[in-house]
């Protein structure tokens, strides 16, 4: 396999799949027919941990898919994960899906990193797509994030919303994704206001733990950075996230969401009053863009980088209230400028 030498950037909207993913209706099953043959099916996408309904990182990814079928006229696919599956499982599902004619074949999440490697060379006339990973292979397209650069907006955010100069952070999994948004946000709080305390707490250690699927543990989370006096928590644990959303809104603190833009996310609207703004992942349109390529037949290979130059990372601005607080409008702005003309660079750890 070859080795990748440079990074691609391709433009995407950040926010134009937000309010699609709120709308996901069918799942593999709706998209076939006995009609169809294999030169019908288009982009099939195989799920990250917690599924589709998480709000966030998997329904963003079904909302690029969504585009896409609506766009081409062609079947798709969407698959489920299982709970405790092995890498054998993930092989299996993303060799199911290249061996029924699917193309492109997407893995939402870093998860499928050993399984996409396996299988992109046993089907070199497909074309692979992963999420949040590098993976080698001529027919493979990484699709990686700035999370870090939204992460840092949304730290100016909470400096700026908070009024007892203290934040939280809670992570779904203790990895080096996740370092990414703490060690982001913790900088943009920081720069903006150094005397605001951030709380930094992981859910697990593990995602078999289910850091990333348990709205339980996300809630108790921010019930106890709210008792350290906590009013703005910051989270990235995918469906455990909600329950962060949900005990902000009890406790009538602000949350600020993650991947989709969640204050306009039906499943929270019981809690969208206290949803200030939400760091975006442009995950949908990463999906979009692969699947564009492939039906262009000019499909997208190597690292493909979105960041805040090509809109592929920013912060929403959907909750109205974020302009009725002092200087949070015109710090981000500011924040957003410097790290696109590189006089800010984020760190990563």
């Amino acid at each position: 396999m070859r080795r990748i030498s440079g990074l691609t950037r391709v433009a995407v909207g950040v926010a134009s799949l937000a309010l699609a993913a709120t709308a996901c209706g069918g799942t593999s099953s709706d998209n076939n027919d006995s009609g169809g043959s294999k030169e019908d099916l288009g982009l099939a996408i195989a799920y990250d941990i917690g599924g589709k309904g998480d709000q966030s990182f998997n329904d963003a990814a079904y909302a690029g898919l969504a585009k896409a079928k609506d766009e081409f006229g062609y079947k798709t696919a969407d698959v489920e994960p299982t709970e405790g599956e092995t890498d054998a499982d993930k092989e299996q599902r993303l060799s199911s899906l290249a061996k029924q004619g699917y193309n492109p074949v997407i893995g939402v999440g870093f998860a499928y990193g050993p399984a996409m490697e396996a299988v992109a060379a046993k089907y070199p006339d497909t074309t692979f797509g992963i999420v949040d990973s590098v993976v080698e292979g001529d027919n493979v397209a990484s699709l990686v994030f700035a999370e870090e650069q939204a992460s840092y907006l949304a730290g100016v955010a909470a400096a700026k919303a908070t009024k007892t100069k203290v934040v939280g952070f809670v992570g779904g999994v203790d990895i080096p994704l996740i370092h990414k948004f703490q060690a982001g946000y913790e900088q943009g709080v920081k720069a903006t206001d150094p005397q605001v305390k951030v709380i930094p707490q992981y859910l697990t250690q593990t995602a078999e733990e289910g850091g990333f699927s348990s709205p339980d543990k996300g809630k108790a989370a921010a019930e106890g950075q709210i008792e350290k006096k906590a009013d703005v928590i910051y989270q990235a644990a995918g469906l455990s996230g909600q329950g962060v959303i949900e005990a902000a809104a009890k406790a009538k603190v602000w949350a600020i969401g993650v991947d989709s833009d969640q204050y306009q996310q039906e499943a929270l609207s019981a809690y969208k009053d206290y949803i200030l703004t939400s760091a975006l992942k442009d995950v949908g349109g990463a999906v979009y863009a692969l699947a564009k390529s492939v039906q262009e037949d000019k499909p997208l290979t190597g690292t493909q980088v979105f960041d805040l130059k090509v809109n592929g990372v920013g912060l929403a601005d959907s909750n109205p209230k974020m302009a009725e607080i002092a200087g949070l409008t015109d710090a981000v702005a500011k924040a957003k400028e410097g790290i696109i003309d590189g006089s800010i660079e984020v760190k990563t750890e």
